[in-house]
C-alpha cells in the first residue's frame, strides 16, 4: 500500500482542499477494495503543529502526525493557501526542506491552487510547468521567474509532480490522480458519486502541448499544428521555414520566443508524449510504442524518453500502464 499524505502547512489554509482531497480519495480506496483489489493508499494527514487553523480561524484541523515521523512517502497533496504567501512560506521552512527531500527521496508531489507557492518554494519546479490560481498568476510570475507558469490550464503533470489551477478545480486533479493510481473506471465512479465533471482529453493533456499556443505568432502556430500532425515523420524544418515564407534563424527565433521550445525540442516532446499515452494505455512493448512514434534508434528513444520524463521507458510503463497495475 502506498503512503499518501495530505500536508496541513502552518498558517491559514483553506478547508476545502484538504477535506475534499481526504473525502474523494478516501472514497476511491473504498471502491477499488470493494471491487476485490487491494487499497491503494494509507491516507493520512501531516504538518508540524497539534492544531492549524483554516478559513479565518471558522475551523481547526488537527493533523494525525507530524512530518518528521513520515520518512517515505508516495504522494504528498500540498492543499491551498490565503493569499499572504510571504507568512505562510515564512512559517514553513521545515516543510519546505521536508517537500525537497521526500521528492528526492521518490516521492511524487501534487498541489492544489496557490499551494504551488508552498511547492515553488523547495526548487522543484524551476525549469518546469505549473499552474495556480489566475488571480496569484502576475505575483507568482514575479516571485518565481524560472517557473513557466501556466495559469490557464487545468492541470500540468510533469515528471512526478502534479499541479491545479485554482479553487475547487482542485477535484479535477483528484480524479486524474485516481486514474493514474487506481484505474479509468475508479476514476468515473468517483466522478459520478461527486457529480465532477470528467473530460480525459483535458485531463491528460500535457501542459507542454497545449499550454504553448497561448501566443500570437500564427506561423508559429502553423508549424506547430504541422508537427503534431506529422510527429511519426521526418521533418525538415528548413522547409518548413522555406514554406511558411521565413528565414531558417528567424523561424526558430521565433518559435523559441513562442513556445519556449526550439523546433526540434518541441517535435521530440510531441513524439514523447504519444509514447507515454501509449504506455498508459495499451499492451505494446516498448519497440513497438518507439517505431509507433517514428524512432528506430532505440537508445535515441530512450536517452530522449529519460530527459524528458525523468523516467526510463520501462519505468514509465510499469508504474502508469493500467493493464499492469490491475494485474
Amino acid at each position: 500500500m502506498k503512503r499518501l499524505i495530505i500536508l496541513v502547512p502552518d498558517g491559514n489554509n483553506n478547508l476545502s482542499s484538504i477535506a475534499g482531497a481526504h473525502k474523494i480519495l478516501k472514497r476511491a480506496n473504498d471502491y477499488y477494495k470493494n471491487s476485490g483489489h487491494k487499497e491503494v493508499f494509507a491516507i493520512q494527514l501531516a504538518g508540524v503543529s497539534e492544531k492549524v487553523e483554516c478559513d479565518d480561524g471558522l475551523f481547526t484541523i488537527k493533523p494525525e502526525l507530524n512530518i518528521e515521523d513520515v520518512k517515505k512517502a508516495d504522494l504528498i497533496i500540498i492543499p491551498s493557501l490565503d493569499h499572504n504567501y510571504e507568512r505562510t512560506i515564512k512559517l514553513n521552512r521545515a516543510v519546505i526542506e521536508w517537500l525537497y527531500q521526500q521528492y528526492k527521496m521518490g516521492a511524487e508531489m501534487a498541489s492544489i491552487c496557490t499551494g504551488a507557492f508552498l511547492l515553488a518554494e523547495t526548487g522543484l519546479l524551476d525549469g518546469k510547468s505549473c499552474s495556480t490560481h489566475w488571480i496569484a498568476a502576475d505575483v507568482f510570475k514575479k516571485q518565481y521567474p524560472k517557473i513557466n507558469l501556466l495559469s490557464e490550464k487545468l492541470i500540468t503533470d510533469e515528471h512526478g509532480i502534479y499541479t491545479n489551477g485554482g479553487a475547487f478545480s482542485f477535484l479535477n486533479l483528484m480524479l486524474y490522480l485516481i486514474e493514474k493510481y487506481f484505474d479509468r473506471q475508479t476514476a468515473i465512479y468517483c466522478s459520478k458519486v461527486f457529480q465532477i465533471d470528467i473530460d480525459r482529453d483535458s485531463q491528460s493533456a500535457f501542459t507542454i502541448f497545449t499550454g504553448q499556443k497561448d501566443h500570437n505568432d500564427e506561423a508559429v502556430k502553423k508549424a506547430q499544428l504541422t508537427i503534431e500532425n506529422h510527429f511519426r515523420d521526418k521533418i525538415s524544418f528548413e522547409l518548413m521555414a522555406n514554406d511558411l515564407a521565413i528565414s531558417r534563424r528567424n523561424f526558430d527565433r521565433r518559435f523559441i520566443k513562442a513556445t519556449g521550445n526550439s523546433p526540434l525540442e518541441y517535435h521530440q516532446r510531441v513524439k514523447i508524449e504519444a509514447a507515454k499515452r501509449s504506455f498508459e494505455n495499451s499492451g505494446k512493448n516498448i519497440n513497438e510504442v518507439m517505431f509507433d512514434v517514428g524512432y528506430n534508434d532505440s537508445k535515441a528513444f530512450r536517452t530522449i524518453f529519460k530527459k524528458i520524463t525523468g523516467l526510463a521507458p520501462i519505468e514509465y510503463r510499469n508504474k502508469y500502464n493500467k493493464m499492469a497495475y490491475s494485474a
